[in-house]
């Protein structure tokens, strides 16, 4: 498997690539955009393992524990770091 530091740049350039700036100048996309997203599909095996890995090193956030296809696809998800 790819390790987390390297799963966690690629969905970094993902979210700047898929993501707009908020009023904040934080880049922000949707969770359901990230996830139905193609190339995110391929790139990561396991997406929402790697969203939790990067919310724990406080490099994203957003609101909840768990996101959920569906149901959390309207979730915010905040990029930290530039």
């Amino acid at each position: 498997t790819m390790n987390v530091e390297h799963e966690i740049s690629l969905l970094i350039e993902e979210i700047r690539r898929l993501g707009t700036k908020n009023a904040d100048g934080q880049v922000s996309v949707k969770f359901g955009v990230l996830f139905a997203d193609e190339k995110c599909a391929n790139l990561f095996e396991a997406l929402v393992g790697t969203l939790k890995a990067a919310k724990r090193r406080k490099i994203i956030t957003y609101q909840g524990e768990l996101l959920l296809q569906g149901v959390h696809d309207n979730v915010d998800i905040v990029l930290l770091q530039d």
